[in-house]
């Protein structure tokens, strides 16, 4: 099985890679899953393309931004269409600052890619589309662990 794991980038203290860190060392040992990280797959992107300063590049040179980020973009969207068997997306403030996530979680839906969302705003903050895009919804990882574990064990 193959797992990517989805949520705030762009705005995020870490760009996300702690919890996805931890989420891949927990699917990796006790399930025996693949992960794709879209922390790690951007970097090797960035190194790839030689575009360390690309945040800059939002101000100094618009059109070249763009041009990386759809890069980025059709790597992550393609993951998630032809390569994951179901997606974890962690849910909170950050993610409502930025876009992807909200396109991945979409298309995995419009795929039939199980979505498992991990959410971490009140009720009243989560936008129903999100909501009717999700396959389960946990409000923590321990409740998601348990429901994988359930799921994917055999």
């Amino acid at each position: 099985m193959i797992v990517y794991l989805s949520g705030a980038m762009e705005q995020a203290t870490d760009e996300g890679e702690q919890w996805r860190s931890e989420m891949t060392e927990w699917l990796k040992t006790e399930l025996d899953h693949d992960v794709i990280d879209p922390v790690v797959s951007s970097q090797l992107l960035v190194e790839e393309h030689e575009a360390y300063d690309y945040s800059d590049w939002k101000f100094s040179n618009p059109k070249r931004f763009v041009e990386f980020i759809r890069k980025a973009i059709d790597l992550d969207l393609d993951n998630i269409i032809n390569k994951s068997d179901y997606i974890i997306c962690l849910w909170d403030y950050d993610v409502m600052k930025g876009g992807g996530t909200h396109g991945e979680v979409t298309m995995a839906y419009y795929k039939n890619v199980p979505v498992y969302l991990v959410n971490q705003v009140p009720i009243e903050d989560l936008s129903g589309w999100i909501m009717s895009c999700s396959t389960d919804i946990f409000n923590t990882f321990t409740e998601l662990k348990s429901h994988l574990i359930k799921t994917y064990s055999f």
